[in-house]
């Protein structure tokens, strides 16, 4: 899924009340997961010049990048998290922990040829769901609407929560986002 729809679902799920560190720690979580791909990406295209077709068709796939992606998309390590917030009733950490793995159970899900290994540090395995949320050659058209009705939805839960103006506000362009991103992955893939 896009960084937004992650956003988005997983504040409106795990932030209750929707403010302060509850708030943070729902976001954080949701997108721990994706931040080392726009670190690495955005390097890499913005300051080291590297061709897009480089970075997301060679880099992205590159042993190095998916070691990284391993350890911060690992199910392992954020269930271990998860544990150890729940075990010393360490509120803040255990919805950021569950916003991440919130987080990755929906990529495990939806992505298809693109995913990433999900039980580091014991397997290097990667599931490649049927389904795809942005590659139409694996049902992007059917299933893209899913997410998009989803953070429509999240949108309206968290309106409903008594955020301040500028967190309703953040969410309209996280919302607007997914919304964009989504036509993008539709028209050209």
């Amino acid at each position: 899924m896009n960084t937004p729809a992650h956003l988005l679902i997983g504040a409106a799920v795990f932030a209750r009340p929707a403010t302060g560190r509850t708030l943070w720690a729902a976001l954080l979580g949701s997108l721990l997961p994706d931040l080392s791909l726009y670190a690495m990406a955005g390097v890499s295209l913005f300051i080291l010049g590297i061709p897009e077709q480089v970075v997301f068709g060679q880099l992205y796939y590159s042993p190095a990048w998916q070691t990284v992606f391993a350890i911060d998309n690992s199910f392992v390590l954020w269930g271990l998290a998860l544990l150890v917030a729940l075990l010393l009733k360490w509120r803040v950490l255990a919805i950021g922990a569950a916003a991440g793995v919130l987080h990755l159970t929906m990529d495990f899900l939806l992505h298809a040829g693109d995913g990433r290994p999900q039980f580091w540090p014991f397997s290097s395995w990667v599931f490649h769901s049927q389904i795809s949320y942005w590659d139409s050659a694996h049902h992007a058209l059917w299933v893209a609407p899913v997410p998009g009705v989803a953070c429509l939805a999240a949108y309206a839960v968290l309106w409903h929560r008594g955020m301040s103006v500028w967190a309703k506000l953040f969410f309209a362009v996280m919302l607007a986002a997914e919304v964009w991103v989504a036509r993008q992955w539709l028209l050209f893939f």
